[in-house]
């Protein structure tokens, strides 16, 4: 199976934010946008892996700006990681300045998907080969994010974590 690079999976959503999709205060739901940032993230796990894929968790996600009404809504996603069987999805979100067309990123995300057969069984994926600088930072960092979440979970032993105890020593 040959490696791929994130490139490969790249996903872009450009979607205007309409009036049905807003709270009271003419902001985008957030559940709105986790449904859409989830969509973004799916394709790219299929694209990388070329299987089914299913939402295995949603480890982080920073509403750090509101997304007003009328906003053109820019999501990029695509797998910064891929372990044996699961892929860790990297998501920026961007708004455009109405008047400059200048992109501001507003919110992030990191969603875990696992390749499955048409029998629901997980199945192996292509490993990942990170190009650019981001794509190493996030790279690197994934194996954290995934051993402190087996950890959380009581699926690893803490004292197994050796990326996470590499942090601290």
């Amino acid at each position: 199976m040959a490696a791929r690079t994130p490139k490969d999976s790249l996903t872009i959503l450009t979607d205007l934010v309409l009036p049905a999709e807003t709270n009271p205060l003419d902001n985008l739901f957030g559940g709105e946008l986790l449904a859409r940032m989830d969509r973004a993230s799916s394709i790219a796990a299929r694209r990388h892996c070329k299987r089914i894929v299913v939402t295995a968790s949603v480890n982080h996600v920073a509403f750090s700006k509101a997304v007003p009404l009328g906003s053109v809504l820019t999501i990029e996603a695509k797998v910064s990681r891929a372990f044996s069987s699961s892929m860790e999805i990297f998501v920026d979100v961007w708004i455009e300045d109405r008047e400059s067309g200048e992109k501001e990123k507003v919110n992030e995300g990191i969603y875990t998907f696992v390749a499955v057969n048409e029998t629901g069984n997980p199945v192996k994926v292509p490993a990942i080969v990170p190009e650019t600088e981001l794509e190493k930072e996030r790279y690197e960092g994934a194996l954290r994010r995934k051993q402190l979440s087996l950890v959380l979970a009581g699926k690893m032993d803490p004292h197994e974590a050796t990326e996470l105890k590499a942090l601290f020593t």
